[in-house]
């Protein structure tokens, strides 16, 4: 994932991060942008898109509609985010939507929305978030993994050490925010850490 809040705290330009990250063999860059979208973050935004693009990649832009639509990319809704329904009438049939959930109810009640898949969590406790849902857990996640049939992605403080445990739970892919930045921040060693993870989940 491609988290601005986190690029910013550490300095490093959002567009050398999707390089990285997509040089690195990631075919999915997801941009979570909490803040204000600025003509100045649309730019960088579509030139990311480009980048994914050339790559072969899908670019998912995390809560606006407006922004996926100019950038051609996919769209990631929260719970408190434009409905599902209304988001498909402006993007489409063709482009993906997906939806997090946090909990049954809201599972139950996303079974009727026009996405295209679900995200699931916090799987594990997260530090990304300034007030995250409750924690899911392993085996709550299992559970909620056999009351739908929509691919499920697993989210939340998702790392190295508990990636297969996840997929193990039954997520068919898995969400990676802090994990995937590397202490030692540079282009080549945040390559590198998405090198591993493509190692990692080909295992």
């Amino acid at each position: 994932m491609l988290d601005t809040g986190i690029l910013a705290l550490r300095g490093f330009p959002i567009e050398t991060a999707a390089e990285a990250i997509l040089e690195g063999g990631a075919r999915i860059l997801q941009m979570r942008h909490k803040t204000e979208f600025t003509r100045d973050t649309l730019a960088v935004a579509k030139r990311i898109a480009g980048l994914c693009h050339r790559a072969g990649a899908l670019f998912v832009v995390n809560d606006r509609a407006d922004i996926a639509l100019l950038t051609g990319a996919a769209l990631h809704l929260g719970q408190d985010d434009l409905p599902v329904d209304a988001a498909r009438k402006l993007l489409g049939s063709v482009r993906a939507i997906g939806l997090s959930i946090h909990n049954e109810s809201q599972l139950r009640e996303a079974a009727d929305a026009p996405a295209d898949y679900v995200a699931l969590g916090p799987l594990f406790s997260t530090g990304t978030k300034h007030n995250p849902d409750p924690v899911v857990g392993l085996v709550e996640f299992a559970r909620l993994r056999a009351l739908s049939r929509r691919p499920l992605v697993a989210i939340g403080g998702i790392t190295r050490h508990n990636a297969m445990q996840a997929i193990a739970a039954g997520a068919d892919s898995l969400a990676i925010a802090a994990g995937l930045y590397p202490e030692d921040m540079s282009k080549r060693s945040l390559r590198g850490r998405t090198e591993e993870w493509e190692q990692l989940l080909k295992n």
